[in-house]
């Protein structure tokens, strides 16, 4: 997979977490999901079924322990994503 994909899955990230964070603040991928956009463990399950069903991957809970930041999501999709094709 291209670092293209990485982007895409990068610009579709951010345009959804605009979508669903309590804030106004411009999504960026250094951005820390609950400290900064105040993603709850609800909405982060959401996103990632979502993102289960637009990528067409499974995303194992117990990677989530090490997923930080926007890139950190972004990473492990395209990691995932990678793997399955």
């Amino acid at each position: 997979m291209s670092d293209n994909s990485y982007n895409e899955i990068l610009q579709l990230l951010c345009n959804r977490l605009e979508n669903i964070s309590n804030t106004d603040i411009a999504i960026t991928p250094d951005l820390s999901l609950i400290d900064q956009l105040s993603i709850d463990s609800i909405k982060l399950l959401n996103l990632i079924m979502e993102i289960e069903d637009t990528f067409d991957i499974s995303v194992p809970i117990n990677a989530l322990a090490d997923v930080q930041t926007v890139s950190d999501l972004a990473s492990l999709i395209h990691r995932i994503k990678t793997e399955s094709s």
